[in-house]
């Protein structure tokens, strides 16, 4: 089979993770010259390193840190649009969504978390193929509050929230029911032992290193899911699969790198506006397994709360400003501009740091034009890969 699958894993220090990864693919007999690996990274790190990994793996792949990536962009003509995507952050995620985008070869990106680990008893990447391949009957959930809590399956034993759902949406009413899907465009599998949360609610634990004490496991998930139409949840990039189509709608925002201090939102509001763009779509996106095991290294829990606190008021706002945008659209990138329009040409007054949204409702603009720059004829690229 060709190479189809394109692993991105931003990393600056567990990069050796891989190598689990790789040994589940063989484990269950999973194809790995389908995959290309994306190692994105920083120039401090030790890129010998994990090249050397990838050869001694026998899996193809690149490594790009800071300085091979400016190259890149000159090479291929977007240089103009490398502040698109922020410098030493977690949103550098978004070098490997341009990446797919100028290798046609490449029908499916899958994101992976340098302090996760596979499970098992999943086929990692055979699991999130089927994912996206499935047809058929799989539950479906909504809330009075039109977010739907990821974790939702034992809730009512834990009682946790993922990163980035609104407060505001909190203790709502959960109904399930069973919806047929036909097509799926991205699969998240969801984590086992340190959960996924935001600073306050992590504080709220008591907990000041980042961890949480509520840890989750295997039992608390009970199958694959979708958010019904009209429904948001939280997308996280931990442990995510997707189709090369979703990409014009799939920007990861950028955070950290700008005059708010905005951070840690960049795949929580990709995934708000991936839903957004799906739900128009009549695209679904299923929740569930495979599970991988979240590691989390020990930080102060306040550091994050330093990054989450200057966008934790857009949070709360975001869905409900884009909620009615783009109904007429008929591909991700006329939704996405859709969006796009909606943030640029807004008045945020009335929220704390609301020129934010503006900010990112230009970036967004740029994005889509760095897509079309991309896929504009051009003299050969240099090599690359």
């Amino acid at each position: 089979m060709s190479q189809d699958i394109c692993v991105v894993v931003p990393t600056i220090r567990e990069y050796e993770c891989m190598r689990s990864y790789f040994r589940n693919a063989r484990e269950h007999g999973f194809d790995l010259d389908r995959l290309f690996v994306l190692l994105v990274t920083e120039d401090f790190c030790d890129t010998d390193a994990m090249e050397a990994m990838l050869d001694e793996e026998g899996v193809d792949g690149a490594v790009f840190d800071g300085s091979r990536r400016a190259e890149w962009y000159e090479a291929n003509d977007v240089a103009q649009y490398a502040h698109v995507v922020p410098a030493a952050s977690h949103a550098e995620t978004s070098f490997g969504l341009l990446y797919m985008w100028a290798h046609e070869r490449f029908d499916y990106g899958v994101f992976i978390d340098d302090d996760t680990l596979p499970h098992d008893e999943w086929d990692f990447f055979g699991r999130h193929m089927e994912n996206l391949h499935y047809e058929g009957e799989i539950e479906s959930v909504r809330s009075d509050e039109r977010w739907v809590n990821v974790l939702y399956q034992n809730a009512d034993e834990h009682g946790l929230y993922p990163r980035g759902y609104p407060y505001g949406a909190m203790d709502e009413t959960v109904e399930t029911g069973t919806a047929e899907v036909m097509d799926v465009v991205a699969s998240q599998g969801l984590w086992t032992n340190v959960p996924d949360l935001d600073a306050v609610r992590i504080l709220m634990d008591g907990d000041l290193r980042g961890q949480a004490q509520t840890r989750t496991s295997k039992d608390d998930f009970t199958g694959d899911f979708v958010a019904d139409r009209g429904q948001y949840l939280t997308v996280c990039s931990m442990n995510l699969a997707f189709k090369r189509e979703i990409i014009p709608a799939f920007y990861q925002l950028p955070m950290d790198d700008n005059e708010w201090d905005v951070g840690r939102f960049d795949d929580i509001w990709s995934g708000v506006f991936l839903k957004r763009a799906a739900d128009v779509l009549d695209k679904d996106v299923v929740n569930g397994y495979p599970l991988c095991e979240h590691n989390k290294a020990p930080r102060p829990t306040f550091d994050d709360l330093n990054n989450e606190v200057p966008g934790l008021e857009l949070n709360e706002h975001l869905w409900e400003e884009i909620d009615d945008v783009g109904g007429d659209a008929e591909s991700y990138a006329a939704v996405f501009e859709a969006m796009a329009d909606a943030l640029a040409e807004g008045d945020w007054e009335e929220y704390t740091n609301g020129e934010f949204f503006t900010y990112v409702g230009e970036h967004m603009h740029e994005w889509l034009d760095c897509l079309d720059a991309l896929a504009a004829p051009k003299k050969p690229a240099v090599a690359d890969d």
